[in-house]
């Protein structure tokens, strides 16, 4: 496949991604919910921008992101010095994770907490666990302990926390792992665990996305013991309005300069560690050289009209649309229309595909892709009407993500241990682009409106979705057990009346 028609691929999987939630909202726009006209304009030619740019930073992403980890990762292998590997570990994780496209959104629209800090912050806790998920790979230690520990620790922390930081501290977890840092950690898995030459080797790369998840939220609740702010009165900003088109027009060129300003200081620091390791070790020659340097340039480009259209176009009306939803007359549509949402954003997500064929390879066609798919549908859905409910009766996340972390460790023990690394890893893929850039705001907005607190009450929505995938991935993982035991002619467990006679001998 040759360059333009991948571009014309990604644009089209883009253009899948964001015309369904496109739909769903001109229809309430037009015939039942009110909203101004320039929010609506600004929400279409935003929509216009997040299938360009998403189009043009996935095809960015995969020319350079995914090849400098892949690289980096094999260089590091060649050295093996675990020292090293730990070390630039951490500091990449640091400096992937600041590019991250889903956490310059969520840190853009936490009010109460400075952006930088958040930004930094979060990017340090991905950086640290990135470091452990290496020490897993080089030492094999099962993964199934680690997420029991780690996530001991957060839910202790979570419960001495601030309620302030709480769902914020688990959404960043779910907003590091986006379509930035998952190509990149896990092409850099790989290559590490090169290192070994056992045959759980291939298998221990996977579940790296699942641990560092964890980084931020243990650092944003250690950051709640620090940081001083007045959290309780922490309330959604005004949406933007425009006068007029030129006024429209001007905002977004306005936004375009500055976007691009932040997203080259956040990819500045992986292009200098890149441009370090050609020169020490990798020496790639000219032509792969040059096509990682045009991928970070595509990555910068799309980037920055992914942001200048959720800055301009989406959040602003995702924001307003919840408000408007969230009065006496309307407000009995706030889960299902959330659900309704959140089935078609999972369903339309370019890598959520990806996991169901991969998940159909692994159990060998016991679970078709389409079964994944509808089983991933449902459980983004069930998250978004929690997160209404939330918003709704102001619950604590913490009855929702105790019970279901629980329910996922605990799966753990009964499913393929590839089942369980697949399902923590494919949290990060269910809390896509969109979730940050609509459906938070228009949480923050529902919250707003009925005179709840957003830090405690909206923020969450994409922890949720982060948590629900691992339930059904390794639920589908049991059905693929169970069915591969009877494939091949192993007993099943079975009930026996009182009086029957059991034969225990083979024939």
């Amino acid at each position: 496949m040759n360059s333009k028609s991948t571009i014309i691929e990604k644009l089209k999987e883009a253009a899948f991604s964001v015309l369904p939630i496109v739909t769903i909202v001109a229809i309430l726009c037009l015939i039942w919910i009110p909203i101004q006209t320039d929010l609506m304009l600004a929400f279409l030619i935003g929509s216009v921008f997040l299938i360009v740019g998403m189009g043009l930073f996935t095809v960015g992403s995969e020319l350079s992101m995914t090849q400098i980890g892949s690289h980096i990762g094999s260089s590091l292998t060649v050295s093996r010095k675990p020292w090293l590997i730990l070390t630039v570990c951490f500091i990449l994780g640091i400096v992937i994770t600041m590019a991250e496209p889903d956490l310059q959104v969520l840190a853009s629209n936490v009010p109460g907490i400075n952006t930088t800090v958040l930004i930094i912050v979060v990017s340090v806790g991905v950086g640290l666990f990135l470091m452990f998920s290496m020490v897993r790979i080089l030492n094999s230690i099962p993964l199934r302990w680690m997420l029991i520990g780690f996530y001991g620790l957060v839910f202790f922390l979570a419960i001495l926390s601030d309620r302030g930081f709480l769902s914020v501290a688990f959404d960043s977890g779910g907003v590091t792992t986006g379509p930035m840092t998952v190509p990149f950690i896990m092409s850099l898995g790989v290559g590490v665990a090169a290192i070994r030459s056992d045959s759980r080797a291939e298998e221990d790369s996977f579940g790296l996305v699942g641990l560092c998840s964890i980084g931020p939220v243990l650092a944003v609740l250690i950051l709640g013991f620090i940081y001083r702010t007045d959290l309780d009165e922490t309330a959604a900003g005004s949406p933007a309005s425009y006068a007029d088109t030129v006024a429209l027009g001007h905002g977004y060129l306005a936004a375009i300069p500055e976007n691009l300003k932040e997203i080259g200081m956040a990819l500045l620091p992986i292009m200098i560690v890149f441009l370090v390791f050609q020169l020490v070790s990798l020496r790639l020659p000219r032509a792969p050289f040059m096509r990682i340097m045009i991928g970070l340039l595509m990555t910068l480009g799309g980037l920055m009209l992914f942001l200048t259209g959720v800055n301009v176009g989406f959040s602003s009306l995702g924001q307003m649309l919840g408000q408007r939803l969230a009065g006496p007359q309307w407000r009995f549509l706030l889960i299902p229309l959330s659900m309704l949402m959140g089935w078609f954003i999972i369903n339309a997500e370019p890598a959520v595909h990806v996991l169901n064929k991969q998940v159909e390879e692994m159990s060998a066609g016991a679970i078709p892709a389409k079964a994944m798919g509808f089983s991933l549908s449902i459980a983004i859905a069930c998250a978004m009407g929690m997160s209404m409910l939330r918003a709704l009766t102001g619950l604590s996340i913490l009855w929702f993500v105790i019970p279901g972390y629980l329910i996922s460790l605990a799966l753990s023990f009964f499913v393929p241990s590839s089942f369980t690394a697949i399902a923590f890893d494919s949290g990060g893929v269910a809390s896509g682009p969109l979730t940050a850039a609509f459906m938070l705001p228009f949480a923050m907005g529902a919250v707003s409106a009925m005179g709840g607190n957003v830090m405690t009450d909206a923020f969450g929505l994409v922890a949720l979705v982060a948590m629900m995938p691992l339930i059904t991935v390794q639920i589908m993982g049991i059905i693929a057990a169970m069915s591969s035991r009877r494939a091949a002619g192993k007993p099943v467990a079975a009930s026996y009346a009182e009086n029957d006679i059991i034969e225990l001998w083979e024939m």
